[in-house]
């Protein structure tokens, strides 16, 4: 009697799992997902070509593109998948990081299929056939979702707010074709571009499958998270309404620095020239509850977190920003240290000059350069910071605090003048249970460009010398 022929537990495996997304999530990497989640999911089986998610923060999007691609290459051969996100930080830390975490989840046979390498996951044996690859979407080099095509394409665009139009606008033909679907997933940031249209235009309501996912709604968030949100910006805010509950933001936000802005540039892929003259803010803690923060900015770049103390004296302050200054490499060193003068700062700024360093005093209460437009220096300050993060060529590091400071100031007109004014300290305290520190210390860097200026170049004797505006447009 011939030997019955043995069964392909692959055929198994596709059988039961190649239009059943949700089942091999369940029963293979041992999760399970949301409701919305298995509804996405579900999308992508039933052959939804185009599909756009905006959501509030950490509903686990990343979580479940991750799933979708990890069943996609292990079900369709041939099949080519490219993530991308709008800069590496974002791409390699959270989605392709997501991916390699559930991968290693994945039963050892199943795991041994699929290679892992820096950029790129190939299946074993058809490396040129079934892939993931992961690519940064920059306006400069607008290829990263171009030029897919195989009998089975997927492209998944995370945090699609921030991604360039020119990314789209060549992605046409990759997305066009029958058998490709593609994924826009993020925080609804700005009122413009793709990722607003698909959610917005009625004209693409054929078109794109939609999912609006709240944080209220999200068993995966937290009640302290909506809670600190509402205690920092209030139920109104355009931050609320992004982070929490996943909308897009009201054109009329009286918020500084929107949101939009922010995020964008943490994490950019620019790169300063050292050649870069290196500036310090320094905001002096006012109160028992502040903190002192120093800021160290290279032209573009912040490349560091904030350096932050609480409850030391003006004496304290100034000698841990002198440690700074003595572990930093004569090339790293600033060519300012700009302190905010009023109240205790003065203090401060006298003990760093005793010591050689080159502080110099700022009163961010004094006059503007721009006199007919803002209240004070400390609105044109925040202005020209505000200027410096639309140019959209500038990064900020990953840094919570930094991140919802610089969110967190509003604006106004000053009463018979019209003149632009922000935010007091005492105000901001008063709405949200804290001062914007940071913020402040990142906004005095500017004043080597917009307020003041130096007689000379060289700092090592120079800065001492009596000071000069330098009037600036913002």
């Amino acid at each position: 009697m011939a030997d019955k022929p043995q069964e392909n537990p692959f055929i198994e495996f596709l059988g039961r799992y190649r239009d059943r997304p949700d089942l091999f999530v369940r029963e293979v990497l041992g999760a399970t997902p949301d409701k919305w989640q298995d509804d996405f999911l579900m999308a992508v089986a039933r052959g939804e070509r185009r599909i756009t998610v905006r959501s509030g923060h950490g509903t686990g999007k990343s979580t479940v593109s991750s799933w979708a691609v990890i069943w996609y290459i292990l079900t369709r051969i041939p099949v080519k998948i490219v993530i991308t996100a709008p800069n590496a930080s974002q791409l390699f830390d959270a989605l392709f990081a997501e991916i390699k975490t559930w991968i290693e989840k994945l039963p050892p046979l199943i795991r041994g299929m699929l290679e892992v390498k820096s950029d790129r996951v190939v299946l074993v044996g058809a490396v040129d056939e079934a892939f993931i690859s992961a690519r940064t979407s920059r306006s400069e080099t607008p290829e990263a979702l171009a030029g897919v095509h195989s009998t089975n394409v997927m492209l998944i665009a995370d945090e699609a707010s921030g991604i360039p139009e020119s990314v789209f606008q060549a992605a046409y033909g990759s997305m066009s074709g029958h058998s490709a679907v593609t994924i826009l997933l993020g925080n609804p940031l700005r009122t413009s571009g793709m990722f607003y249209e698909t959610h917005t235009n009625p004209d693409l309501a054929k078109k794109w499958f939609r999912m609006h996912v709240s944080c209220l709604d999200s068993p995966r968030v937290s009640h302290e998270f909506v809670d600190d949100i509402v205690a920092l910006h209030g139920i109104d805010s355009n931050a609320y309404r992004i982070r929490v509950l996943g909308e897009f933001p009201r054109a009329e936000d009286d918020t500084v620095i929107p949101l939009e802005l922010v995020e964008s540039a943490i994490g950019r892929d620019v790169i300063c020239s050292p050649n870069e003259p290196i500036i310090w803010g320094l905001d002096v803690a006012r109160f028992g509850d502040d903190s002192s923060c120093l800021v160290k900015r290279q032209s573009n770049v912040i490349a560091d977190a904030p350096r932050c103390w609480s409850k030391l004296d003006l004496m304290q302050t100034a000698a841990v920003v002198k440690s700074e200054w003595d572990s930093a490499s004569s090339d790293m060193r600033p060519m300012e240290i700009l302190v905010d003068s009023i109240g205790l700062g003065a203090g401060a700024c006298d003990r760093l000059r005793e010591m050689g360093l080159p502080a110099r005093g700022i009163n961010v209460s004094e006059s503007p350069a721009m006199g007919t437009t803002y209240l004070n220096l400390r609105a044109e300050l925040w202005f020209k910071m505000k200027a410096w993060l639309e140019r959209r060529d500038c990064r900020l590091p990953e840094d919570k605090r930094l991140r919802d400071e610089l969110t967190l100031v509003r604006y106004g007109f000053q009463s018979g003048s019209a003149k632009m004014k922000i935010e007091s300290k005492d105000e901001i305290r008063a709405r949200s249970r804290r001062s914007p520190d940071v913020a402040d210390a990142v906004a005095l860097t500017f004043a080597s460009e917009a307020g003041t200026a130096l007689y000379g170049t060289s700092y090592n004797s120079k800065w001492s010398q009596p000071l000069r505006r330098k009037l600036a447009v913002v």
